[in-house]
């Protein structure tokens, strides 16, 4: 609360019968107001926007499951559960003109862009090489056949903003410690409105299509 300048405000406890929540279950509600002059809508990306991933993707899912599953990584992995509102307001400072701002969570880095395609009605290329990934969560995808951009991030923001803006964006998210690995992975177009095209690093495309089903149990 102290660091994102936020106020407890009131609190309230339930008691279940036993066996029914033998564990701690933690929700919260938050209200907040955007500064004027600041539109965040998903649609509103255009043609010609830079897309921007604040740091490495599939962190928390990978985490997550290594953990549920027993899976032994070489190297352990966090979970990339952040406040955020310093990096956003980072963000805002450098490039005011940023149109849209999701948190790739439950269906990751895909469907947050996938929204965005189809709420802008526009199209979203994306250079899979420019995508930050961990090598342990790289290593994690291939031994178990998942695809890091369908895995839930917790810590990370993607945005679209002008490309005039996009160099100054990136520079101030890398300089904010939750940001050091962010990176510009695509751009939006106005060909194939409402699909997301991803080029692999041999230059071969694939339509990244909107996760259907679960690829992984509910993790967040």
């Amino acid at each position: 609360c102290v660091e994102c300048e936020v106020q407890l405000v009131t609190g309230d406890t339930k008691v279940v019968d036993r066996g029914k929540g033998d564990q701690v279950f933690i929700s919260t509600t938050a209200v907040g107001e955007v500064p004027e002059g600041v539109s965040l809508s998903i649609a509103a990306a255009r043609p010609g926007d830079r897309l921007l991933v604040s740091g490495t993707v599939g962190d928390h899912g990978i985490a997550i499951l290594s953990v549920r599953e027993g899976i032994e990584l070489d190297t352990p992995l966090l979970s990339d559960c952040a406040p955020l509102t310093g990096l956003a307001q980072a963000l805002l400072a450098a490039a005011p003109g940023v149109r849209c701002m999701r948190d790739p969570t439950r269906g990751g880095l895909s469907s947050a862009l996938n929204e965005m395609c189809e709420a802008s009605r526009v199209g979203v290329e994306i250079d899979e090489g420019a995508v930050p990934l961990k090598p342990e969560v790289r290593g994690a995808c291939e031994m178990l056949g998942l695809d890091p951009l369908y895995v839930a991030c917790e810590g990370r923001v993607m945005a679209a903003m002008p490309a005039e803006q996009a160099d100054h964006a990136l520079a101030a998210l890398r300089s904010h410690p939750l940001g050091r690995e962010a990176a510009i992975i695509g751009r939006v177009v106005a060909d194939h409105p409402g699909y997301v095209t991803v080029r692999s690093v041999v230059g071969g495309e694939r339509v990244l299509a909107m996760l259907a089903g679960e690829q992984l149990p509910r993790i967040c």
